[in-house]
């Protein structure tokens, strides 16, 4: 599968998805306009080990909800990712069997190695 979760409106997506200058065969999913099912975050989740991997705790949510005082678990983090678009650490880029999450230089570097290197 060579698919990417993102948000069209955030800049910083936007960025990384033109740096990776992604071949046309590549799924483009803005979570926004189409949430992620419970059956693409399981996929994602047996990519990556866990739920709370794939958890943006920089969201702002976390905090106003008061999220970071509890001791969540694994199907809290789930809970939220499908609540709200805002919880998903964006973009999670998936090529082939391999999974990057989040915007770090590392991931994004690692991410294009992959796409690019075949």
């Amino acid at each position: 599968m060579k698919k990417i979760y993102y948000l069209k409106t955030c800049s910083t997506c936007t960025r990384i998805i033109k740096t990776l200058d992604l071949p046309s065969d590549f799924i483009m999913q803005d979570i926004k306009s189409e949430p992620i099912t419970e059956t693409q975050l399981e996929e994602l989740h047996k990519l990556s080990g866990s739920y709370e991997a794939l958890f943006s705790k920089r969201a702002q949510l976390y905090k106003t909800l008061g999220l970071k005082d509890q001791n969540l678990t694994e199907k809290d983090f789930k809970k939220h990712i499908l609540e709200h678009y805002t919880f998903l650490s964006r973009p999670v880029i998936i090529y082939n069997d391999q999974i990057f999450i989040g915007n770090s230089a590392k991931t994004v570097e690692a991410a294009k190695h992959a796409i690019h290197s075949h």
